[in-house]
């Protein structure tokens, strides 16, 4: 079992940042592919951004490409996403996911392929 704990969230004004933090632990917990995934009320939770075990790859959603960084620790105990020139359409629950992973550089974008979630961190941007 890996519990996943989101932080960072907020309320910021439009072209602001965030860092939001992800702490995985539990067993095997550097065995794990990362994402992260948000949902805004009224719509369904849509993908974000995604890095490898191996930490060496990372996919985005083309939304975010350019102004969104998803990184993890060495330890691989902590991922971050990094957001910047924040706007109104990216006020949502941010969801961290961590899929079984044999330590390969595969990233993932789809919810079924992530094995637990963590509980969710709003962010909120003001225009």
């Amino acid at each position: 079992q890996v519990q996943l704990v989101e932080s960072g969230g907020g309320s910021v004004q439009a072209g602001g940042s965030l860092r939001l933090s992800c702490a995985a632990s539990g067993r095997t917990v550097g065995s794990y592919a990362m994402g992260w995934f948000r949902q805004a009320p009224g719509k369904e939770r849509e993908f974000v951004a995604a890095i490898s075990w191996s930490g060496s790859n990372t996919l985005y959603a083309d939304s975010v490409k350019g102004r969104f960084t998803i990184s993890r620790t060495n330890a691989k105990t902590t991922v971050y996403l990094q957001m910047n020139s924040l706007n109104a359409e990216d006020t949502a629950v941010y969801y961290c996911a961590a899929a079984r992973d044999y330590r390969t550089s595969i990233t993932r974008r789809e919810e079924y392929e992530y094995d637990y979630w963590g509980q969710g961190t709003q962010v909120t941007v003001s225009s």
